[in-house]
């Protein structure tokens, strides 16, 4: 089964003898700054890069580590690796090179043509998994927006028929405007209309928030690295069928669901796109609408692959993006570290950062595929909501509809009682703000429950 690659000019064979060769390489910057917790060895980002390769069925002929001093202007690499890479190519017959670092237009092009064949940087290769996972209009529309920025600035690639002119219209046309003006002048009117939608987008969300505001379920947003197993984790938490896969942005659309706590207490729970390394800052723009959630969230669950040997280091990344997106330092203060996969670790390394784990008031040692831990979690959570709201006691004359109608809208019901005389009595949790309207608007009939 062939599938076309958008934007990018090659048929990738996704199966069977005649899949896409491919060689991954790694480009590997040499710097004299100390190392720290969060630098992640050569190897570890090659074989990054080939999961990635392989989330869109690439055959991986060879993969090869290139130490860099500094960038070369025309190439990235230098001439010998140049070289050394042009006779991998012949050897393997492979169609395609993915390149693990953010090369220019001209990079690539002359890449291109000193290899003979289809080059792939980081950003492009990660446009392509995004373009197969997205499933929703919106999804699609947030990768079309981010591969037509890309490609704007890559229209230099193309052939040179982009360089040709056509006539203007009428007599006094002149020249006209050449196929190159007008490539990037279509990009650029797609681009405008793609915003335009994403904008409606925007507002939908809004609307939707806002309509949760007035029905108050908190909301708890699941964020983590890629392949960290918050899809499994959501389905856990959801009885949910969500796909889920060890496989490198295995879901992308986001996806909400409505659970009960054992209290009674009823929560939305988010799941969002994954984050990895050095995130093309188009994505993340692109992709602003829908990480919003996030920014909303009541809770934050940052779900952390606590058996990978760089779990800091990806940890690191998803708080810079957390950053980049402008989660502010209060939302911070409701973040809880889910240390997911504990089911991958031995006897002995379970127990010390299980110990670990129970030192920290923010963090649940849980394993989403076997859901030891689950319960501990919801604990987390339920606890980390209670801080926030406090339960009231409203006792209403039959007659106060609004009153009743006001507390449904303002306050999450836990439970109602009818006396005989016709009173009503809710049970409701209430934030600070809405307590402080309530006992304006209710006065001696509101008492805090004990």
């Amino acid at each position: 089964m062939k599938i076309k690659v958008s934007g990018t000019g090659v048929d990738f064979q996704k199966e069977g003898p005649e899949a896409t060769r491919a060689i991954v390489l790694h480009v590997e910057r040499k710097s004299n700054k100390a190392k720290s917790a969060w630098d992640r060895t050569a190897a570890s980002k090659l074989a990054e890069a080939m999961g990635l390769a392989d989330a869109i069925d690439l055959e991986i002929e060879r993969s090869i580590i290139a130490p860099l001093v500094a960038p070369k202007p025309g190439t990235y690499i230098g001439t010998g690796k140049v070289a050394e890479i042009t006779e991998v190519v012949k050897e393997t017959e492979a169609e395609l090179v993915v390149v693990n670092a953010q090369l220019s237009p001209i990079q690539q092009r002359n890449l291109e043509t000193a290899w003979g064949c289809k080059v792939l940087d980081r950003t492009g290769l990660i446009l392509e998994i995004f373009g197969r996972r997205a499933t929703t209009k919106e999804g699609a529309l947030q990768v079309e927006l981010a591969h037509l920025q890309y490609q704007k600035s890559r229209l230099v690639r193309s052939w040179t028929h982009l360089e040709r002119q056509r006539g203007g219209f009428g007599f006094l046309g002149g020249p006209g405007e050449s196929q190159l003006e007008m490539d990037r002048r279509l990009i650029e009117e797609r681009i405008s209309k793609i915003e335009g939608e994403l904008e409606t987008v925007v507002r939908t969300r809004d609307l939707h928030r806002k309509g949760r505001e007035r029905v108050p379920y908190p909301i708890v947003a699941l964020v983590g690295y890629t392949n960290a197993g918050k899809s499994t984790l959501f389905n856990k938490l959801t009885n949910a069928n969500v796909f889920a896969k060890d496989l490198l942005f295995a879901t992308l659309d986001p996806t909400m669901r409505n659970i009960t706590m054992e209290s009674g207490r009823q929560i939305i729970v988010s799941d969002t796109v994954g984050f990895i390394s050095e995130l093309p800052t188009g994505l993340i723009a692109s992709f602003r609408a829908t990480l919003e959630e996030v920014l909303s969230a009541d809770i934050v669950l940052h779900v952390r692959d606590i058996s990978h040997d760089e779990t800091e280091a990806q940890a690191h990344d998803v708080n810079l993006v957390l950053a980049e997106l402008g989660l502010s330092e209060e939302k911070r203060g409701h973040i809880i570290e889910v240390w997911n996969k504990s089911d991958l670790l031995d006897s002995a390394g379970r127990d010390a950062m299980l110990a670990k784990a129970e030192r920290r008031a923010d963090v649940a040692l849980v394993s989403s595929l076997s859901g030891d831990g689950i319960a501990h979690l919801l604990d987390l959570v339920e606890l980390r909501l209670a801080k926030s709201s406090k339960l009231y006691e409203i006792t209403l004359d039959p007659s106060d509809g609004k009153g009743i109608a006001w507390a449904h809208q303002r306050g999450e019901v836990i439970d109602r009682k009818v006396f005989d005389d016709g009173r009503t009595q809710l049970t409701l949790r209430l934030d600070d703000d809405a307590a402080g309207q309530a006992q304006s608007k209710f006065g001696n009939a509101m008492a805090i429950k004990k």
